[in-house]
């Protein structure tokens, strides 16, 4: 997330091949959503006619058809910056865990501290593997004593139920409630203006990673409202059952109508979270990549035993040797994810992760894992575009600061 953080977030990784079985036009997509090309039938969320009659350019993502555009990704991104957006996260998943085993659970399986939790309280987490890497990057959700709910990646819905599944040696009580939650981030600087009017809790007064369960006026009583995000602009996230999605939908935008509210896609919500140097699953976290290397030691508690958590202990304290660090383009050029990261000599140190031109900045800025000592900030490097090395510097994110 994750979307986040968070988010939860949040992998996206689409392509501009993608053959589905929607018939879908060739759209000049970004390179951040790139997907192998698939026949796999596609999921639905709750609002995707929805979104067509609103004008999305829908595309195929995390096994999801989903709302890429509206106007155009740059307008939706300086939107949510300076007024407010709502993007449709509903592809995300959501697992309860209940039960007099729960914490011991989520205390196994995730790397940060959740005994920390009260009701009300949501904390940025990840799912470290057996072999050094992370399963997913994850929320988790004190909803009360005993019940918990963790928000995951939607590309990898399956795979974190299987595995927190059959880490379950205790007898946790587990039930997937993905395909019955739609979630909606409503983000910007207004967001709270926003949220404000449609319900009867007192959003003003809620802190940075806290929630309430409460109601949207005149459509239901069951809802949660998080103050998380995943685009460093403020606001609110809402979790509402699939058959109050469209009428809290259209009372979000009703609400919002005074401040040109508008709707925002996956093209936006990547650009945003890159501005942050929010780490994306899939791009710049894997399997294949520790949370110490990823910069991610702030989510990695020692204090108690996690899968793996002694051979990160290790990591931290011998050190390793690359890391995840921000970076902006000193030449003209945009970094794409894969490119190679090189020294002033011309030797590999790395690759790209993520990269754009930055909307809010209007040059380039990426992520990527460099080896030591090239980590340092306003270290050189030099990103491989097109057969041309380009110069950069290393910098500290987050890139975009209000």
């Amino acid at each position: 997330m994750h979307e986040s953080a968070y988010l939860g977030s949040v992998a996206i990784l689409l392509c501009l091949r993608m053959v589905c079985t929607k018939q879908i036009s060739l759209l000049k997509f970004p390179f951040y959503l790139c997907e192998k090309e698939t026949t796999m039938e596609l999921k639905h969320i709750a609002l995707e006619n929805k979104h067509e009659q609103m004008g999305g350019k829908m595309v195929p993502f995390a096994g999801y058809n989903m709302p890429v555009r509206y106007a155009s990704e740059k307008e939706e991104h300086i939107n949510v910056r300076k007024n407010v957006g709502v993007f449709d996260v509903s592809h995300m998943g959501e697992f309860m865990v209940r039960g007099p085993k729960a914490l011991d659970l989520i205390q196994k399986v995730t790397s940060n501290d959740a005994s920390k939790l009260t009701p009300g309280k949501v904390q940025y987490s990840c799912l470290p593997n057996d072999k050094g890497g992370i399963v997913d990057d994850l929320l988790v959700y004190m909803l009360k004593e005993e019940e918990y709910m963790l928000v995951v990646n939607a590309s990898n819905i399956e795979k974190d139920w299987a595995w927190i599944e059959k880490q379950n040696d205790m007898g946790a009580e587990m039930e997937n409630i993905s395909d019955d939650v739609s979630l909606f981030a409503v983000q910007g600087p207004n967001a709270g203006k926003v949220v404000a009017k449609l319900t009867d809790l007192n959003v003003d007064e809620m802190g940075f990673y806290t929630f309430d369960k409460g109601n949207i006026k005149g459509v239901t009583d069951g809802v949660v409202i998080s103050a998380t995000g995943y685009t460093g602009a403020g606001g609110f996230e809402i979790y509402v059952y699939n058959e109050y999605a469209e009428a809290t939908w259209d009372k979000i935008f009703e609400a919002g109508k005074e401040y040109n509210i508008m709707p925002a896609g996956l093209g936006a919500r990547d650009t945003l979270r890159l501005e942050m140097g929010f780490c994306l699953y899939g791009n710049d976290i894997d399997e294949t990549t520790s949370p110490i290397e990823a910069g991610l030691g702030w989510i990695t508690k020692f204090n108690k035993d996690f899968i793996n958590s002694d051979e990160l202990k290790k990591q931290k304290e011998e050190g390793v040797s690359r890391r995840l660090v921000g970076f902006e383009m000193i030449d003209k050029g945009i970094p794409r994810a894969g490119y190679e990261i090189t020294d002033t000599d011309g030797n590999n140190i790395g690759k790209v992760t993520s990269g754009s031109i930055s909307p809010s900045l209007g040059y380039g800025i990426g992520l990527g894992y460099v080896q030591k000592p090239h980590t340092k900030s306003d270290s050189e490097v030099f990103i491989s575009v097109r057969n041309k090395k380009l110069k950069a510097k290393v910098v500290k994110p987050p890139f975009y600061k209000a």
